[in-house]
């Protein structure tokens, strides 16, 4: 069963910045559609970023300009700088595949992992 491990989560000031990471355990990474995604407590889990396969981007409107999603195949590894950061920014952020190759919700292709905390706090 392929796993999702996301690391790089932490603290840091308002104005900061912060480099996500997302592992994937699987043999083939390269076809997937890839997503970040965040979700504060008693809310919905939201797009952040996303990544074709062909390396197209997609980001949500309250973070274009301060994040940046990126992959690398070989190391089966999806990222996500994140700069400028706000204390709005502060979730777990999860990463996954839709299924869809047209929209960013809907069923994935992989069990949640646990994210990774992302706090923004002066």
């Amino acid at each position: 069963q392929v796993q999702l491990v996301e690391s790089g989560g932490g603290l840091v000031q308002p104005g900061g910045s912060l480099r996500l990471s997302c592992a994937f355990s699987g043999n083939i990474f390269s076809i997937y559609r890839m997503g970040w995604y965040r979700q504060a407590p008693g809310k919905q889990r939201e797009l952040v970023a996303g990544i074709g396969s062909d390396g197209i981007t997609n980001y949500a409107d309250s973070v274009k300009g301060r994040f940046t999603i990126s992959r690398d195949n070989a190391k089966k590894t999806v990222y996500l700088q994140m700069n400028s950061l706000t204390p709005e920014d502060t979730d777990v952020y999860y990463c996954n595949a839709p299924i869809s190759r047209s929209v960013w919700y809907g069923r994935f292709a992989f069990v949640w992992g646990q994210g990774t905390k992302v706090t923004v706090t002066s």
